[in-house]
């Protein structure tokens, strides 16, 4: 898949910026962390932008029932199969070390598929089925729900299902926003 350069359709917002939205994007970011294009961009709708944080910082708390690692997994392989590199390289490249998935492992949630070489654990290869059942069919068919109940929990199903539409919807606007790619932020390319 070739990178290209995209002119943003709804730009992000540039310093400085007024007390309300400095406000928003400091509680969107962790820190001393500059913000992301993205959350310029969604600042523009400051009721959206807070409303996503709420949604969003549970997502990425330890409150969800889901592992880092397969917090990630599901995030990386919903945004690839979007076609968000945007979100996906920025996930990538924050999370994808600390989550303890390698460069061949990124890899097949980028291109791959979960009967890849790489996915020794079946928990992470009904992950990726999960996600792909949920963007090919918009839904989970009894024989993979039954291997899901096997290994996940109500709780765990619930935040896996929830996660990969969070993850869809933020796809959905990176994509048609035409959200430009983070400075230094790995590209499908990166891992073809």
């Amino acid at each position: 898949m070739v990178t290209e350069i995209v002119t943003p359709r709804i730009g992000a917002l540039e310093p400085p910026h007024p007390p309300a939205v400095t406000a928003q994007l400091e509680k969107m970011m962790p820190p001393g962390v500059p913000p992301i294009a993205l959350f310029r961009t969604v600042a523009r709708n400051l009721p959206m932008a807070e409303a996503m944080t709420l949604w969003g910082s549970y997502e990425l708390s330890r409150a969800l029932s889901l592992s880092l690692r397969d917090r990630e997994i599901v995030i990386d392989r919903t945004c690839a199969r979007c076609g968000c590199e945007y979100e996906w390289g920025v996930h990538v490249a924050f999370f994808a070390a600390r989550a303890g998935l390698d460069d061949d492992q990124v890899r097949s949630l980028t291109h791959g598929f979960a009967g890849d070489a790489c996915w020794a654990r079946e928990r992470d290869r009904l992950l990726i089925r999960a996600v792909d059942a949920l963007y090919d069919h918009r839904d989970i068919d009894n024989a993979l729900w039954a291997a899901l109940r096997d290994e996940f929990d109500e709780r765990e199903v619930l935040d896996l299902t929830m996660l990969c539409g969070w993850y869809h919807a933020i796809s959905f606007t990176a994509r048609a926003a035409r959200v430009p790619l983070e400075a230094g932020s790995p590209t499908f390319a990166d891992f073809a």
